[in-house]
């Protein structure tokens, strides 16, 4: 039938001939995973060219390390891929971070107000932090809803997740993001 996968086609077979530098199989888990890859990347980044350049360190690093860095026991081929692609825009953020502060110091323009910067830049450090003690299910769902804008179907479908599992995964994250950035503030006085 049209749309089926042959088992020879299904991702972690896909990565095992990968592994043995199989072009067809790289082209076929490109095809697959380019798209959302390159989607998470750019909602993460808002930037056109550091989203394609995010997706191209991710399937490389497919295409160079498949072998040695999926582990079947740990997941699925699909949540490897798109916890690179997180990983590596969470990589690119910092950097960029890092050379707007090497910038700013550099310039220390007058019109730029140093504190509120700084505090955006704190706040955004906090959230990372917490988004990263998610679990890969939950962080990948909250990052393309909130960084991506797809929707709650757009997302199930993009995962393979039923609806009902999608949105779960939503709420206990962000019950437990929000958990995580008041424990990170600490007690509150009036």
């Amino acid at each position: 039938m049209a749309g089926e996968r042959a088992p020879q086609d299904d991702d972690g077979t896909l990565l095992e001939r990968i592994a043995q530098l199989d072009v067809d199989a790289f082209e076929m888990l490109y095809d697959r995973y380019g798209g959302p890859v390159y989607s998470l990347a750019c909602g993460m980044l808002r930037d056109v060219q550091a989203a394609q350049e995010v997706a191209q360190d991710v399937f490389l690093g497919i295409w160079r390390g498949a072998a040695r860095a999926f582990d079947d026991r740990r997941g699925n081929p699909r949540s490897w891929i798109l916890s690179l692609a997180h990983h590596k825009s969470v990589d690119a953020v910092r950097r960029r971070r890092r050379q707007t502060v090497s910038q700013l110091d550099e310039t220390m323009a007058d019109d730029v107000d140093i504190v509120a910067d700084a505090i955006r830049k704190l706040e955004g450090e906090r959230v990372q932090q917490a988004l990263g003690a998610l679990a890969v299910e939950q962080r990948t769902a909250l990052v393309l809803a909130y960084y991506g804008g797809y929707t709650q179907r757009e997302i199930a479908d993009r995962t393979g997740a039923p609806l009902g599992t999608v949105k779960t995964r939503m709420r206990d994250g962000l019950l437990r993001l929000r958990a995580a950035l008041e424990a990170d503030q600490g007690p509150r006085t009036p």
